[in-house]
């Protein structure tokens, strides 16, 4: 017998109970990453912005100092997979201290963010800590954010989890998103997504350690 569930009030994720917010996805922070290869990451955030839009979540997307001309805006790959999607510009770090970025967010009405960023220490941190601390969900996409050595990539991660974050990975959310999806989605698009994404999304050694597996 099939239970039923509430796909908005559903302690895991759903379509009908997530946002999904993107965090300063811009070239010159994508090229100050280095706790993760930077083809790897800009593959992982444009396969979880992908996912985004099959399901329909409510988005949020990012930038910084854009607009005072100090930074150049979000990189193309991601853009040009975010037709139409508004970017809140800011000046502030912390995007929660940012009127216009609070705005957005509460106008979606949702409770669970799955939230990525650049960097994870600090563009990502800053507003999901303060976020945490006024009662939200947050799902901290590990392998859609990095930061700007390893070990300042997993002391964000590690202070996002101390702080009741939930470290999640993009794949795993678009499988999660799917179970109660009341509206369906299109399963080739599912299948297309993941052939795509999903083998870029290995780092080298560990596809070296599978090859090396199956050649012993």
């Amino acid at each position: 017998m099939t239970s039923t569930r509430d796909s908005k009030a559903d302690h895991l994720l759903t379509a009908e109970n997530s946002a999904l917010i993107l965090i300063d996805f811009q070239p010159s922070l994508i090229e100050g990453t280095h706790s993760v290869d930077q083809t790897i990451l800009v593959n992982n955030v444009v396969a979880m912005a992908k996912v985004g839009l099959m399901y329909r979540l409510p988005m949020v997307l990012s930038t910084i100092m854009v607009e005072a001309g100090y930074q150049r805006d979000t990189i193309a790959e991601l853009r040009e997979v975010l037709v139409g999607v508004p970017t809140v510009d800011r000046v502030h770090v912390n995007a929660w201290e940012q009127d216009e970025f609070r705005s957005v967010v509460e106008a979606t009405g949702r409770r669970k963010f799955i939230m990525a960023g650049l960097w994870t220490e600090v563009c990502l941190a800053y507003p999901a800590l303060d976020m945490l601390h006024e009662g939200y969900e947050v799902y901290a996409l590990s392998d859609v954010s990095g930061g700007t050595t390893t070990d300042a990539h997993e002391r964000g991660m590690q202070r996002l989890v101390q702080a009741g974050a939930v470290p999640v990975t993009w794949e795993a959310v678009m499988a999660e998103l799917g179970r109660l999806n009341k509206d369906g989605y299109d399963m080739r698009q599912f299948v297309a997504i993941m052939e795509s994404h999903l083998p870029q999304s290995i780092p080298a050694a560990d596809r070296a350690r599978q090859i090396g597996a199956r050649v012993e």
